[in-house]
């Protein structure tokens, strides 16, 4: 394709924070890259020093203070530390305000509409700060949130890390077993935990469950149940449990009392998919966290104050961390709980007409499944005020593009983005300057040194490779919990090539400076000694009106691998010979003999997380007859049985 799907106005470029940091910077150290985005990103890259302090700057860090050093030990990675005198608190950098205007307005499917002003969400995280304080909390001591995506998610994130305690959450339709190898590995001194969730027009209870996971974790000192389903929940089976307003009746809002921390101190503690094992437990600094979403949300997503953020996502996604961000750029947040298809596809829709949301972020996996079901939301609702959408969670195809512009909205700057629970943030991801292209993420994110090496670590452009980066960033993790000697945490990342980040994405750097991502490259097909990304394949299959997705394996088989391919049909749909020669037919025409799979088989379902993205290793697992080690990660684990014993894989 020889024109873009989309260019920015002039007016619109001028009118961008990016312009406006990229002028300061221009009078600060009398570089003046123009409009040139590429310019300023190798300038990023080469100066980072002169980029991080400019950034602070731009954002008015609020900040004991920055101290003296910017980057210490820059040459080392792991190793580097960025600002390492600086004193801050998160929260402080997120409760700039304290007035009448709208800090967070919140769905929950169609049973429940709130909003809280900017001066309610300070006075509820002050009464939550004070009693966690009289409670013992203490600067380090964590608490886990399992709780749906509602205010007081929110509101405890801010009570606890005002403290200086570190926040870990986890969304409520995960088992009780899912909750402890979550939740155990860290020993939380206080869970917060709703009474139940709605999902599908259903309420679910989550009371249930935490006699079992309370249970299960004996430094658990205090339950705190947020009324959600009901106004009056009983907690009285529930061992050392409290309803919220209780926890803190005792206490007046008044001025919180931020405790100034290190730049590196422990914000965040994450979790990976956990669908190969138990979880890795994710160590996030309180500075990394907090200039990484800055950036992404002022420079990348040009969220300024005022705007409606909204991200589709639970507590248990990173995107929910980095939505929780938004309000430091003072943009209002737009939480959505339930099921985005609940009573249909258009729910979101509505809630952003209903709410003047600015910014619309989701998963590829959304734009597909509104795809497939015909749905044509630029001709049922208005989304007037909606200027970005953001897509992350999967490799978004061209098609994807395509619909976004042809269904959604023409005007619209299409914000794909990749990063990961690893760096709580974006190696790859939009430029407000630039054109945007069908398939492709639009750059590499302002001082990230993305590169894409060979097997032989070399730099390649123009062909498929391992996406790294080479120089150190502030939102590295501090490292994993209980891995004393920083061995799991090396392995994750720096064992492949040295002093460099392997991100474990197989990756393409295109002639537009952008990117093509073709899945894991722990899930890259070897068939034959050739590599081959998934996401080429399932490009091909979710093309086609039979199929609604599919989910592609590598068999060990005859000394080789064999490419596998799992179809789920729409329903009347059969999977016979003619419509496995389509299938076949479809991805040999428009990709190669090789990627071509030895065997298409028909499910009723596929597996995946609670995020929703599919689980290729634990079928993979499953196909060759060894145990998926954490079924309690997945969303629906009873998909997993009809991959178990098929005929068809063993001839």
């Amino acid at each position: 394709m020889d024109k873009p799907l989309w260019q920015p106005s002039k007016a619109r470029i001028e009118s961008t924070n990016l312009a406006a940091f990229v002028d300061q910077i221009a009078d600060q150290w009398g570089v003046d890259h123009g409009r040139d985005y590429m310019a300023l990103w190798q300038w990023s890259i080469d100066e980072m020093e002169k980029f991080w302090v400019s950034f602070w700057d731009f954002c008015g860090i609020i900040a004991e203070t920055r101290g003296e050093r910017i980057i210490v030990d820059a040459e080392k990675m792991p190793g580097a530390r960025f600002f390492p005198g600086a004193r801050l608190n998160f929260a402080q950098n997120l409760l700039r305000r304290r007035d009448e205007t709208i800090a967070l307005k919140f769905w929950g499917e169609d049973k429940v509409r709130r909003q809280m002003s900017w001066a309610a969400l300070y006075d509820a995280a002050s009464l939550l700060a004070q009693a966690f304080r009289k409670a013992g909390l203490k600067p380090g001591d964590r608490v886990a949130a399992y709780m749906p995506n509602m205010p007081e998610t929110i509101v405890a994130m801010l009570a606890a890390s005002s403290i200086g305690a570190v926040f870990s959450s986890c969304s409520p339709d995960f088992g009780s077993q899912g909750v402890i190898d979550r939740f155990g590995q860290i020993e939380p001194k206080f869970l917060i935990s709703a009474d139940g969730y709605h999902y599908a027009g259903k309420s679910h209870s989550s009371l249930d469950k935490l006699p079992a996971i309370i249970a299960a974790m004996p430094s658990i000192e205090q339950v705190i149940i947020v009324p959600y389903l009901s106004d009056a929940p009983d907690v009285s089976a529930v061992p050392k449990a409290t309803v919220l307003p209780d926890f803190v009746k005792e206490f007046e809002a008044g001025k919180i009392v931020f405790e100034q921390l290190a730049f590196n101190a422990p914000l965040y503690i994450m979790f990976s998919s956990g669908t190969t094992g138990v979880p890795k437990c994710i160590v996030h600094g309180i500075g990394g966290s907090l200039l990484t979403h800055l950036k992404e949300h002022k420079l990348h997503a040009d969220i300024k104050p005022g705007d409606r953020l909204f991200w589709f996502t639970t507590c248990g996604w990173m995107m929910w961390n980095w939505l929780a961000s938004g309000l430091a750029s003072e943009a209002t947040l737009l939480l959505y709980d339930g099921s985005p298809f609940h009573p249909d596809g258009n729910v979101v829709f509505d809630f952003a007409d209903a709410n003047d949301m600015s910014f619309f972020g989701t998963s590829a996996k959304f734009f597909d499944a509104c795809n497939k079901a015909g749905m044509e939301p630029g001709k049922t609702h208005k989304l007037t005020n909606v200027r970005s959408i953001g897509s992350t969670g999967s490799p978004l195809v061209p098609e994807g593009f395509d619909y976004v512009y042809d269904k959604i909205k023409p005007d619209i700057h299409l914000a794909s983005m990749s990063g990961g629970t690893d760096l709580l943030g974006c190696f790859v991801g939009s430029n407000p300057f630039g054109p945007v292209w069908p398939g492709e993420i639009q750059a590499p994110t302002l001082a990230m040194a993305v590169d894409v090496f060979n097997e032989e670590g070399q730099s390649v452009r123009g062909e498929k490779g391992e996406l790294v980066c080479t120089k150190p960033f502030p939102s590295l993790p501090i490292g994993f919990w209980n891995d004393p000697d920083d061995k799991r945490y090396h392995a994750a990342y720096f064992e492949k090539y040295e002093n460099v980040w392997n991100h474990g994405d197989w990756i393409e750097h295109t002639e537009h400076d952008g990117y093509i991502i073709y899945g894991r490259s722990d899930a890259t097909l070897n068939a034959g000694g050739v590599r081959i990304g998934t996401a080429e394949i399932y490009r091909q299959v979710e093309g086609l009106d039979e199929i609604v997705e599919g989910l592609v394996i590598g068999q060990d088989w005859d000394n080789d691998t064999r490419i596998v391919l799992f179809v789920r049909l729409r329903e009347g749909q059969k999977l016979d010979d003619a419509l496995t020669n389509k299938i076949k037919k479809q991805i040999r025409a428009n990709t190669t003999p090789r990627h071509v799979p030895a065997r298409i088989l028909q499910v009723q379902d596929i597996p995946r997380t609670k995020s929703g993205k599919i689980v290729e290793l634990a079928v993979r697992e499953v196909v060759h007859g060894r145990p998926v080690k954490n079924i309690d990660a997945l969303a629906n684990p009873e998909a997993l049985k009809e991959f178990e014993g098929r005929e068809e894989l063993s001839a």
